[in-house]
């Protein structure tokens, strides 16, 4: 009964001596250290797990940009048409300079990340700089290489500039220059275009091609709205003689004499006979010609 008392008391004095030193400012200060010593551990290791993933990025890029640069050299000697050269080295190159940007960006990154830590570890600085110096000789590598291809004219321009785009590019000016074509062609024929019409005079005034003139006065060609479909259209470069199917005929629209002559025929029909089609349609692009 006395030993149950004994370790009872020894207890309530364990518990009373645990409390005051947990409320105690040393108790505290030493779990404040733990707990803040705990946290840049946790840090250290993030950083230590990123810097290196970092790095393990880099020699990937690296060893990606070797492997680039070696078939870039073996395809500028090899075989075949300048055309296929240029769509693979091209394509080459471009992966060339896409991993040297990103080789690039993660070695700031790996600068800043082990500049954040205050006493920057020697060896990740010697590191950096490894790599800072592998990357600038890498540059001056690529540089001569594209250098080689000018010489070897193989022009692949811009990096970024693909075969696809080059092509994309010569099909719309293929088009403009079709569009533009065409529409140099519709201009010619607008301009070549030249109509006539050969009728009897009751038909040319019932057509309003002509207008019935008084005792002294003559008749009028083609003063008012006349009917367009009476006259046949044609290109003046593919017409040299207009039939009339008849032995009188008188040219009432006005032509310069010396551009045509009238040529009969052995049924007696005149046949108008243009000799300078330029000079004939010069004045007036309608020929009226009343039989």
């Amino acid at each position: 009964m006395k030993a149950t008392k004994f370790y009872a008391i020894i207890a309530v004095l364990v518990l009373i001596t645990t409390s005051c030193v947990e409320h105690s400012g040393k108790y505290k200060a030493v779990v404040a250290q733990r707990d803040s010593l705990a946290l840049e551990k946790q840090t250290l290791d993030s950083s230590y797990n990123h810097a290196i993933a970092l790095l393990n990025d880099i020699e990937a890029g690296f060893s990606e940009i070797n492997k680039n640069e070696k078939l870039v050299k073996i395809n500028i000697n090899a075989e075949g048409s300048k055309t296929d050269k240029r769509e693979l080295i091209g394509a080459q190159m471009k992966a060339i300079k896409e991993v040297i940007e990103s080789n690039k960006a993660k070695i700031a990154e790996l600068r800043n990340l082990a500049a954040k830590k205050g006493k920057v570890n020697s060896m990740l600085t010697e590191t950096i700089k490894r790599l800072q110096s592998q990357m600038d000789e890498k540059d001056a590598q690529i540089k001569s290489l594209q250098v080689e291809l000018d010489q070897k004219n193989i022009i692949i321009g811009e990096l970024n500039t693909t075969v696809t785009n080059q092509s994309k590019n010569i099909a719309e000016q293929q088009n403009v220059l079709e569009q533009q074509k065409s529409t140099i062609k519709v201009q010619d024929a607008n301009i070549n275009m030249v109509w006539y019409c050969v009728a009897s005079s009751k038909k040319l005034k019932e057509a309003k091609v002509i207008s019935a003139g008084g005792l002294f006065q003559g008749k009028k060609v083609l003063d008012n709205e006349f009917d367009k479909t009476a006259f046949t259209e044609v290109d003046l470069r593919a017409i040299s003689s207009i039939p009339t199917s008849s032995k009188k005929v008188k040219i009432l629209s006005f032509h310069p004499k010396n551009s045509y002559k009238m040529v009969m025929g052995a049924d007696k029909n005149i046949t108008i006979q243009i000799t300078n089609p330029t000079k004939f349609w010069s004045v007036s692009k309608y020929l009226v010609v009343q039989i």
